[in-house]
């Protein structure tokens, strides 16, 4: 079992940034997989970025340019980075973790994002 724990979200005015953290409870270099999702009430979640432990590195096309995901295994820590951000950015954004390529996925408990207009 895997506890990843999220920070950084809040309230922005458009074209503002926000960086999100996820921290794991346990060695970030033992997860294979992380990603964040995003989920916007009664829509389904969505990927929006994804690192593996092989730094293979994807990006939601829509996201590309302004969104940026990272790990720094010193501080054990996952972020995201987020620029110039619009009002569909709004969502609860979620930490995601596998400790294998194919193993189950572990969850953090979502952080919000709104974007003013």
């Amino acid at each position: 079992q895997v506890q990843l724990v999220e920070s950084g979200g809040g309230l922005v005015q458009i074209g503002g940034a926000l960086r999100l953290s996820c921290e794991p409870s346990r060695d970030i270099r033992s997860l294979y997989f992380m990603a964040w999702f995003r989920q916007i009430p009664g829509k389904p979640r969505e990927l929006v970025a994804s690192i593996s432990s092989g730094q293979n590195i994807y990006y939601a096309d829509s996201l590309k340019g302004r969104f940026t995901i990272s790990r720094d295994n010193a501080k054990n820590t996952l972020y995201l980075q987020m620029n110039s951000l619009k009002p569909e950015d709004t969502a609860v954004y979620y930490c995601h973790g596998r400790l294998t390529q194919f193993g189950d996925g572990f969850w953090g408990q979502g952080t919000q994002v709104t974007v003013a207009s």
